[in-house]
């Protein structure tokens, strides 16, 4: 039994190795191609600096990385066990399924711990050390930070639209200024041409004979120049303080807790009844849309930290049932199943504006699904239905 163990443990770990680092390799390609590369091509970065960012990505794309291997290694090892009739051999010898994956559920257990450290604590550091990687290599390429053809809304208290931009000359600016509420516009802005760039980690946008319109005052002027500093995720202040989705696990909790604080208010005594129960059900409502992010994102990360156990119990029985050695067919399988599991994420992260519909408990969802589906189906797979 323990030589049986042994085995199939390192036929598991072998082409877990594989799948994880492959698909470690095509997340990484997608990143480097939209940032790293860009800014190697254009001389702003060195060898070096692009070997510190890969290296900083890795932590944050095995958030996916790790489950999706796991998944596909359980898909190609049983589907590989099922066809060469190994799995025929196992059980005319007395050895029942639950008794053999013993040590692979153990594995993906301890997956789930390892997918816990990283999804909690060190993905988000690296992904924060990452952005400021890129500041510090000096981001200046108006192009990924600015793409051309779609309104930006990335830069607190504006909106940006750029028709063309080729890295170093943006063509047909409107920049519109919004109030402090972000809803409504103040200032419109045009200029035919601009420049970009981040001076002391401040992004700054050059423009070159503009014409603004005072729509709160009704008032219309023209410029030679201009230079609009910005604020966004370049910049010191938010540099302090990562967003939301760059947040470890404690600094989330931390996060929670000052905005309870925040919204821990006396109550005006100066109130009557009714109004008092509306000005108690508007603050509930507004601390329920400051909260609910934050939430979100603390059960997320807990949350995906249990998908190599989930497709683990269903990756086993699917891969016996398919009872093909084809790897085409297993990781075409585990990317529908990937797919799946990941829009309950996406969907829960849409939805965390919307308090009412407790959106954190809908990333709960798909571990539910595939733990009691890959239950199932390994007792049935178990007695041989």
């Amino acid at each position: 039994m323990k030589t049986l163990h042994l085995y199939l443990t390192r036929q598991v770990v072998a082409t877990l190795f594989m799948t994880v680092a492959v698909f470690t390799f095509v997340l990484l390609l997608g990143n480097a191609l939209k940032e790293i590369l860009v800014l190697l091509i254009n001389r702003q970065a060195t060898l070096g600096g692009v070997a510190e960012a890969i290296a900083l990505l890795i932590p944050f794309v095995w958030v996916f990385a790790l489950p999706m291997g796991m998944l596909t290694a359980a898909l190609l090892v049983f589907g590989r066990f099922s066809a060469d009739q190994e799995l025929t051999a196992v059980r005319s010898s007395g050895i029942s399924l639950l008794a053999l994956i013993t040590p692979i559920l153990l594995l993906s257990l301890a997956l789930c711990g390892v997918s816990a450290w990283i999804n909690m604590e060190v993905g988000p550091q690296c992904r924060v050390a990452y952005k400021s990687l890129l500041v510090r290599m000096g981001l200046k390429l108006s192009s990924a930070v600015l793409p051309e053809g779609r309104w930006l809304s990335e830069f607190p208290g504006y909106l940006i639209y750029i028709e063309k931009n080729d890295g170093q000359i943006m063509h047909d600016i409107k920049i519109c200024e919004l109030d402090a509420t972000n809803q409504l516009i103040n200032i419109i802005t045009y200029a035919p041409r601009g420049t970009f760039e981040v001076t002391n980690r401040q992004p700054v946008i050059h423009l070159f004979d503009l014409q603004t319109i005072d729509l709160k005052n009704g008032q219309y002027g023209t410029a030679n120049s201009f230079d609009l500093k910005l604020k966004s995720s370049l910049s010191d202040a938010n540099e302090e303080k990562p967003a939301v989705s760059d947040m470890t696990f404690r600094q989330l909790q931390e996060e929670l807790r000052n905005l309870d604080r925040s919204f821990s208010q006396p109550t005006p005594l100066s109130m009557d009844s009714k109004a008092l129960r509306k000005w108690k059900t508007e603050l509930e409502q507004q601390k329920q849309n400051m909260t609910m992010p934050v939430l979100v994102q603390i059960h997320r990360q807990v949350a995906v930290s249990f998908a190599c156990f989930g497709f683990t119990l269903v990756g086993i029985p699917l891969g016996i049932r398919a009872h093909r050695r084809e790897t085409n067919i297993g990781i075409a399988m585990a990317l529908v199943l990937v797919l799946v599991y990941y829009s309950f994420i996406i969907l829960g992260q849409s939805l965390q504006t919307h308090s009412e519909l407790a959106p954190y408990l809908i990333v709960w969802v798909p571990n539910f699904i595939f733990q009691s589906a890959g239950a199932v189906m390994l007792w049935r797979a178990n007695k041989g239905i």
